[in-house]
């Protein structure tokens, strides 16, 4: 009886023993799973120039919280933008420097329905290079410069430089501003050299280098390079109009499931208190519905 007891005492432990393995096989299975639920994805984001140095900043910031995105910029003019995405140009979300481009596509049918938000607001001012001695002190005096560093009109900053052209007079009231050339604006200020820039970023820097005696630009850019450039004068919104700043998702039919997601996330992220804090701190204003 006595050895019989210690056989079954043995099977029984032998028979914990085996439960206890296949236990542990079907634990390890779960987590080879788990490992592959969070695979890697890069999604492709498209920028206004303007908004390079804080989606930078924000960009270092989510990858904290997710490791496994990869966030691949694209900064440019939001019309050179706006160009890639109609000619196909992979794209998961596009962040503009003014409402006529997102309008574009929106209409265009590019857009994932329901995702496009206004988040930002920005100003313009007439800069110049630290300690130039312009005889500029404000718009109304552009013409007084040899040079500006102006940006094209199929760029948001470029679009709203004419739209003070044409709410100072300088300019005859049209249905879009942006459509008036570089020669016009020269032309309209005495004959001023103009150096067209592709973007604002180029505008910027064009000044800071005092290549152009002035250039307009957003206030926030010229706040990067604060210790470089001097600021001129600010134009109020009955110069400008309102300057918004839309974002949304684009429906990128190459993208699979874990990248649209991710997308998706990156987008809500943008409008998250902590990248508010970083916009901010670049000197944008966030949009707020009823200002």
């Amino acid at each position: 009886m006595k050895i019989m007891k210690k056989r079954r005492i043995c099977f029984v432990f032998l028979l914990i023993l085996i439960v206890s393995a296949i236990s542990g096989c079907a634990t390890k299975k779960e987590d080879k799973v788990d490992v592959k639920e969070e695979k890697a994805t890069e999604i492709q984001v498209f920028i206004a120039a303007s908004l390079s140095n804080a989606m930078e900043e924000i960009k270092a910031l989510y990858a904290k919280k997710e490791p496994n995105v990869t966030i691949t910029y694209n900064a440019d003019s939001s019309g050179t933008l706006l160009t890639q995405v109609q000619e196909g140009y992979e794209c998961d979300i596009f962040f503009s420097a003014a409402p006529k481009q997102m309008n574009t596509l929106e209409s265009g049918g590019y857009l994932v329905e329901g995702t496009r938000k206004n988040v930002l607001n920005n100003q313009v001012v007439l800069i110049t290079s630290k300690g130039s001695k312009t005889q500029v002190t404000g718009f109304d005096t552009m013409h007084l410069a040899k040079s500006m560093a102006l940006a094209g009109g199929s760029v948001p900053v470029g679009k709203y430089a004419r739209t003070i052209l044409v709410n100072l007079g300088y300019l005859d009231m049209i249905e879009d501003s942006a459509v008036y050339t570089a020669e016009e604006v020269s032309r309209v200020l005495g004959g001023l050299e103009i150096n067209e820039c592709g973007n604002v970023s180029k505008v910027t820097e064009a000044v800071k280098e005092a290549a152009n005696e002035i250039g307009i630009v957003y206030y926030s850019d010229a706040y990067a390079v604060k210790d470089d450039v001097d600021i001129i004068a600010y134009a109020d919104k009955e110069l400008t109009g309102d300057i918004i700043y839309p974002v949304a998702q684009v429906a990128n039919t190459e993208a699979d499931v874990s990248q649209t997601q991710a997308a998706s996330d990156f987008l809500e992220f943008l409008d998250s208190e902590e990248a508010k804090a970083i916009f901010e701190k670049y000197m944008f204003l966030i949009y707020k519905e009823d200002k």
